[in-house]
């Protein structure tokens, strides 16, 4: 059966609209693996909760008339037009005569079912309408015990329903992004799937061969079983796109040998969870983390860039006094290598990039000079006192304020998450964190940025940040905290706590 591969838009309006659908289609190879791991226990009918365009369905035929099979092809979906869609290529009517229009995780099926497939819709928390938001949080409250953490997207409720629909000794298996298993709500949702349900195998890609390139997302396949929990799983990594492995693996119930496209490893439950599913098997780590040598802080949301982060001749313009004005970096590009100096930000004011933030403080509008009232008086016209960060300031113009950090780090990078000296001074908005050493004696920072520049510390990065598409990885304030810091570098360079160096002990602070 020939399976209809869909191109992905690269961005504009078509693109916009597979956000807010969620809807990115499954490519043929990885949908039959996935309905072949499900259906390998002998189920006489398949379940999509999400059925889109038909990709499932059309690997769950594929693998039935190759078996001399049948097999009962039910679904929901919400999305008429794109179910309509779904004939042809291989699904006629009556293949799709059991999908129901209805929303699988608000008003659920009866189920239960013994074999779920999915490819979820990946709608982002802060997409969601509130009233949805609030009802797919009390979802998670009565599965869990306690509701997950805001941030979880709807995939994340796709997955506890299907779960909770399915039948004893049945299985399911979702294609998901990362952040399923490093979102901040992880530890809660997969501690209790570990406690309910056995977890099978883990299959990650590498970026080049992600089932949805050119897509800001880090792919993973979760195939879970409804039994009793064991204390290992495999956890694979598929290195070839397209491959007829996966598929004659995920059929065998994953007990025949890979090839050359598929590493498999077995692991311990409990040092996946804690070391995350979506990352490699950890070997031994160091002790130390960067925590241990320094504070790492967010850098600063102005509320309103294009008010507050002004360019050298636009503050000039406005007669900014200068004691208003604070030396700032707000694009990681705008600091092309790893240290930003003086010269760094001539270039940057040369190209008429901003350099200066309007670093007020909360004194009356009164107290400030006239061409400083004339400005927030335009920042008021415009609604700037309604937007969502500035709401909530006091008054809406106060600026956040940070001591100046000897390092930054650009934590949203492709493959160039990196480290930066500050060695001009700046202040940094939110596409860097700011990081703190324990010390400023010139030594301990001259070593410890040896330290965190080394190719084994910067390589540690994907064992604490969230990972996306094409290998770029995302790193919060306390992950950054525990990154390890290889014990065989801190000796030679002969880094030591800042407490037991002689002659300063100051923090630099929050």
């Amino acid at each position: 059966m020939r399976v209809t591969q869909h191109k992905i838009p690269a961005g504009g309006p078509a693109r916009e609209a597979l956000r807010k659908k969620g809807q990115f289609w499954t490519p043929g190879w990885v949908a039959e693996a996935m309905a072949g791991y499900v259906l390998s226990a002998g189920s006489n009918h398949l379940f999509d909760p999400a059925v889109g365009e038909g990709a499932f369905f059309r690997a769950a035929k594929s693998i039935a008339a190759e078996r001399e099979r049948e097999v009962l092809l039910l679904g929901t979906e919400i999305d008429p037009g794109v179910l309509r869609r779904a004939c042809g290529d291989g699904l006629t009517k009556h293949d799709l005569s059991r999908v129901e229009l209805r929303d699988f995780v608000l008003s659920p099926p009866d189920g239960p079912y013994r074999a779920i497939v999915a490819n979820p819709p990946y709608i982002r928390h802060h997409r969601l309408p509130r009233d949805v938001k609030e009802s797919v949080r009390s979802l998670g409250a009565a599965l869990l015990g306690s509701p997950l953490d805001g941030r979880a997207g709807l995939h994340v409720y796709f997955l506890l329903r299907a779960l909770q629909l399915l039948a004893d000794a049945g299985r399911l298996a979702f294609i998901m992004p990362a952040d399923t298993c490093e979102g901040v709500f992880a530890h809660s949702l997969w501690r209790w799937i570990a406690r309910n349900y056995r977890l099978d195998a883990v299959i990650t890609f590498e970026p080049e061969a992600s089932p949805f390139p050119g897509v800001d997302t880090n792919p993973l396949i979760f195939c879970i079983r409804k039994a009793s929990p064991e204390e290992s799983f495999l956890w694979a990594r598929v290195s070839q796109g397209n491959t007829s492995e996966l598929k004659a693996w995920a059929l065998s119930g994953f007990a025949r040998e890979t090839g050359a496209a598929i590493t498999v490893h077995e692991r311990s439950l409990s040092e996946a969870l804690a070391t995350g599913l979506s990352r490699p098997p950890a070997g031994r780590r160091s002790a130390a983390t960067l925590g241990d040598y320094a504070q790492v802080l967010r850098g600063i949301a102005t509320g309103a860039n294009d008010f507050f982060f002004l360019t050298r001749n636009r503050a000039a313009s406005l007669q900014v006094p200068d004691e208003f004005l604070v030396p700032a970096v707000g694009r990681t590009r705008d600091v092309r290598g790893d240290e930003i100096t003086e010269q760094t930000l001539q270039m940057l004011d040369a190209a008429g990039r901003p350099t200066l933030l309007l670093s007020l403080d909360g004194r009356p509008v009164d107290s400030f000079p006239p061409s400083v009232r004339e400005y927030l008086k335009h920042g008021e016209e415009i609604g700037l006192p309604e937007k969502a960060v500035l709401g909530q300031r006091r008054p809406w113009y106060r600026m956040e304020t940070r001591r100046v950090p000897s390092f930054l780090f650009a934590y949203l990078g492709r493959r160039n998450a990196r480290f930066i000296r500050n060695t001009a001074g700046v202040r940094p908005l939110t596409s860097f964190l700011c990081v703190y050493p324990q010390s400023r004696n010139p030594q301990f920072l001259d070593r410890l940025w040896e330290v965190v520049c080394h190719p084994e510390t910067v390589a540690n990065l994907r064992l604490v940040g969230k990972s996306y598409g094409s290998g770029a990885i995302k790193v919060e304030p306390r992950a950054l905290e525990r990154l390890p810091l290889p014990e065989v570098i801190l000796r030679e360079v002969g880094l030591r706590s800042a407490r037991l160096l002689e002659g300063q002990t100051q923090s630099e602070g929050s």
